[in-house]
């Protein structure tokens, strides 16, 4: 028999064998979902998301240019990549609504409502931040906070319509303050069944998907009359294949994109200049996700 500190389940097959890796003590009942019931969206099984709900569903943009916070400098380019993307997701059959300058305050009401909404006719649920950042964390207008504040409203219990549905995450944002020098690649080295059956629990955190236009401790990298290179890729890839291609690939391609086609020209700071990037994809996702034609 296990010892109290050692948490045990259920398997799918009925085998009694599961334990954790909790220190002694660690383990609590913080955000226990077994009271929840959501409708199942899709077969237990299914390859693929269901994207045949009468809507694709929202899209909601918060892009962030001016700030109360004296050391951080107008985000010049931002509403290029704003409206590149909101026609992008409008093409994609989002429903698309943007922010602009919000405060900390006014973002967190905006989420709880949308978290408060009934997704059932929605595909899935689809949010980009555009602003500065640093290592764990985003700026609003007024002052930071942690990407989970936002995410968090929509695990399967505290939003049960979209349960079991992707919920997408692009963020462009600094997380750092790192720099890529990259490495020149040359052909040599010298050379320049019933009801019962058929219900299942999934975890309160599957179906998320986040992308940030770079890795943890880095720069990220914005064109001031283009907009940033991860939103330039991004709203390119969707549009040539977003329709033809699963999310993850297309996300694949984004990181080609920026890694390959991009390198930062600031020939008056040495430092900055010819410096590279690399988006950075986190992925519980369960199944493919593709946007079909509706």
């Amino acid at each position: 028999m296990g010892s109290p500190n050692e948490g045990t389940s259920i398997d799918t097959d009925g085998v009694k064998n599961d334990t954790t890796d909790a220190l002694p003590g660690g383990t609590t009942n913080r955000n226990n979902s077994n009271a929840r019931v959501a409708r199942m969206p899709t077969e237990r099984y299914a390859s693929e998301y269901n994207m045949r709900h009468s809507k694709r569903g929202l899209a909601i943009i918060f892009n962030h240019e001016h700030f109360d916070i004296p050391s951080l400098k107008s985000r010049t380019g931002t509403n290029v990549d704003c409206e590149n993307l909101k026609h992008t997701l409008e093409y994609l059959q989002f429903d698309v609504i943007v922010h602009k300058d919000l405060r900390h305050s006014d973002i967190q009401q905006r989420v709880e409502e949308l978290s408060n909404a009934d997704h059932s006719e929605h595909d899935c649920l689809l949010i980009s931040i555009l602003s500065h950042g640093e290592l764990g964390y985003i700026y609003s207008k007024d002052t930071h906070y942690k990407l989970e504040s936002i995410w968090s409203y929509f695990t399967a219990p505290r939003c049960p319509t979209l349960a079991g549905k992707p919920k997408l995450f692009f963020i462009q944002a600094c997380q750092g303050d790192r720099l890529d020098g990259g490495i020149t690649l040359s052909r040599t080295e010298t050379d320049s069944s019933d009801n019962q059956s058929m219900a299942y629990k999934i975890p309160i955190h599957a179906d998320f998907l986040i992308a940030y236009s770079t890795i943890p401790g880095f720069y990220s990298w914005r064109n001031t009359t283009k907009g940033s290179w991860f939103m330039q890729c991004l709203c390119q890839e969707l549009e040539q294949n977003g329709k033809k291609y699963d999310i993850l690939t297309l996300l694949t391609f984004v990181c080609q994109r920026v890694a390959i086609d991009f390198e930062s020209n600031t020939p008056d700071n040495p430092i900055m200049h010819q410096q590279k990037q690399i988006p950075c994809i986190t992925t519980m996702l369960t199944r493919l996700l593709r946007f079909h034609e509706k």
